[in-house]
């Protein structure tokens, strides 16, 4: 004779409601729920590391019993393994769909962002560099003589052409191409300076 252990009758008890369970008897769920529902709960909250996360893993896993519980089978496993299976299923299952919902909300905001920040508004760090450029252009046109900055700024400013520029001013074309080459040419060195 081999002497009963500790858990044979609690397993003995829990086999007895699973299997009304499977028959759909609500009372006996009632039953279940209230003698291991403390466990199980216990056993959400370490899956899922928030309380109100792990009253809703085991609501959905007594719902998963309810339907699944004609499948439990004593002879695989004691009965508090397998619904702590089905809580740690479930709580798994709750953090998978939270990152999926997570990661989608994550995607929609940066969507939002890149819609909100794409087009012709510049950026902060762009405007700053836009602005340091503008100061060392300013600087370096101030050196040089007044007809070529006149004649660049007309050139760039108006959009105006060399032939253009030279019946404005009343020049000769050759010496607006000369000054706007030579102007050029100045401020190209002055702005390397600057970079």
């Amino acid at each position: 004779m081999t002497p009963a252990t500790p858990d044979a009758a609690p397993d003995a008890e829990l086999i007895r409601l699973l299997d009304r369970v499977a028959e759909h008897d609500p009372a006996a769920l009632k039953a279940l729920y209230e003698r291991c529902s403390s466990k199980l709960f216990g056993l959400a909250i370490r899956v899922v590391s928030n309380r109100e996360w792990a009253e809703d893993v085991l609501q959905e896993s007594f719902l998963n019993i309810w339907r699944s519980a004609g499948d439990y089978r004593a002879s695989l496993s004691p009965p508090m393994a397998w619904l702590g299976l089905i809580v740690r299923s479930r709580g798994l299952d709750f953090l998978r769909r939270r990152a999926a919902e997570r990661s989608h909300l994550t995607q929609e905001l940066d969507e939002v962002m890149a819609d909100t920040l794409a087009g012709d508004s510049p950026c902060p760090m762009d405007t700053a560099q836009a602005s340091e450029q503008a100061w060392a252009l300013h600087r370096c046109l101030e050196q040089l003589e007044n007809r070529q900055r006149e004649v660049l700024s007309l050139a760039y400013v108006r959009d105006l052409s060399h032939g253009e520029l030279a019946r404005q001013l009343k020049l000769p074309l050759g010496t607006v191409k000369t000054w706007i080459r030579r102007g050029l040419e100045q401020l190209r060195m002055c702005m390397a300076r600057f970079a």
